[in-house]
């Protein structure tokens, strides 16, 4: 009975822990608070564990014939029950923790395919200039490689080119 009043106790620590780095995850998304997090449900995994080792041994002990008048059935009753809300309690705990740790991944992972987006298109931004350049520098007539405008009249085209798409990359029209 009293390990399972401590399970219960040391299951509420760890809920105020959880909450705890919930509140530093919501502020920043770092290593550290996410190496929190697993700890806790690491510790949640051997509180399980542990708890299915209390039940078995105490069904054991409520189970042994010989003793069976030295006990009090109330007892027995109190203590298996507090063995299963600790368990209860500490499978909940881990499933809370499984599922907020799936959404932080998700949302990580949201995260990084914008920037993805983001890189993607200011690569493409870039781009442009870079082919222009290329198509002028080849050793094939394109009809401005007499002109002394030429080099400035392919520039202000990839300017403009590339002015264009990121003002389509700002109004988000692009991608």
């Amino acid at each position: 009975m009293s390990s399972s009043v401590w399970y219960l106790k040391y299951l509420k620590q760890i809920n105020q822990k959880i909450k705890l780095a919930e509140d530093n995850l919501e502020k920043s998304i770092k290593n550290a608070e996410l190496q929190a997090l697993l700890q806790i449900e690491k510790c949640l995994v051997f509180f399980i564990t542990s708890l299915k080792g209390n039940d078995v041994l105490f069904h054991r002990i409520k189970n042994l014939k010989a003793h069976r008048e030295d006990f009090d059935p109330d007892l027995l009753e109190d203590v298996e029950i507090e063995i299963s809300q600790a368990q209860d309690t500490a499978n909940i705990y881990s499933n809370i923790l499984t599922g907020m740790m799936d959404a932080y991944a998700s949302v990580i992972s949201n995260n990084m395919n914008n920037i993805m987006k983001q890189m993607t298109s200011i690569s493409i931004i870039l781009m442009i200039p870079t082919l222009i350049a290329s198509l002028y520098g080849m050793n094939v007539p394109n009809g401005m490689e007499e002109s002394k405008y030429g080099f400035w009249i392919l520039l202000f085209i990839s300017v403009i080119l590339s002015s264009c798409g990121a003002f389509l990359f700002k109004r988000r029209r692009w991608f």
